[in-house]
This record gives structure tokens, sequence and C-alpha cells, in this order.
């Protein structure tokens, strides 16, 4: 990846953790004097190499792991602030990228139950079981559905 990649994916990541919310390409082509083609390329990119995924069809970015540009049913909230997060594995991926104690929101698929975990003094807690349909080797077959 190129440095201006680099940049690309910096400013992306840094704008979900400051907002919760995605950046356009536009917003970064402005940040950086760049053109949006050359953003858009990045995007792309980006996504090739599964670092963000885009939204079906489209330039936006729905998820910069552990990160989601997008309501779920996971959400790691720290003091004030929340993220939400692509599924359960990542809802602890959250605390671990920004170095903090967190409370996961998620609830039990079967029963719809709300389970009590998060992180605590850098460790998971919570009693509950994540449970993967897919096998890690073919997440990225098609990552939504996993």
């Amino acid at each position: 990846m190129s440095s201006f990649y680099d940049s690309v994916r910096d400013a992306i990541y840094a704008t979900i953790v400051s907002t919760g919310a995605a950046p356009a390409a536009a917003d970064i082509a402005e940040l950086h004097d760049a053109p949006i083609g050359d953003v858009e390329a990045a995007f792309r990119a980006l996504a090739d190499a599964h670092v963000i995924v885009l939204q079906r069809g489209t330039i936006d970015v729905a998820w910069a792991p552990p990160f989601s540009a997008l309501p779920t049913r996971y959400k790691a909230r720290v003091a004030d602030s929340g993220w939400f997060a692509p599924c359960a594995w990542d809802a602890f991926g959250i605390p671990a990228a920004l170095n903090r104690d967190a409370v996961v929101d998620a609830t039990c698929a079967w029963s719809g139950e709300p389970l009590d975990c998060g992180v605590s003094n850098g460790r998971a807690y919570g009693d509950a079981v994540i449970h993967l349909l897919v096998p890690a080797a073919h997440f990225w077959d098609d990552i939504f559905f996993t």
C-alpha cells in the first residue's frame, strides 16, 4: 500500500473514532486536497485488501473493522462514547483498538436476551459464547453474511 492509501485509511479510522460515522470519499479528498478519483481508488484498494468493507454497490464505508459505520446489534461503550461493531467478536476489538475498557451492548441471537459483557481492567468478562457459523478461512467469501 502507498503512503497515500495509508493516510486515507488513517483518516477513515480517525473519523469513525471521533464521530462514530465514516467519512465520504469527498470529505477525505478535501482534507488531503486530492482528486476524488484517487480517494475512491484508495477506498477500493483498501476494500480489496480487506482493510475496510464498502457498502454493496457503493464507495461508502460500511465497516472499518472493528468499527461499523452502520448501526448493528453490537455496540461498545466507553465512558460517554459508543461505537457499533460489525459482529460480537469486533465489539471486543473496539476496546482493544482504543486501549480502553468498555461495556458491550449485545443480545443473544437465539433468545434476544441482553448479555452482560465487556472489558474491564483490560480483560473480557461475561459468560456468553460467540458462535461463528462460517469457518474463519471463509469469512471474506461473503463478509456481510459472516
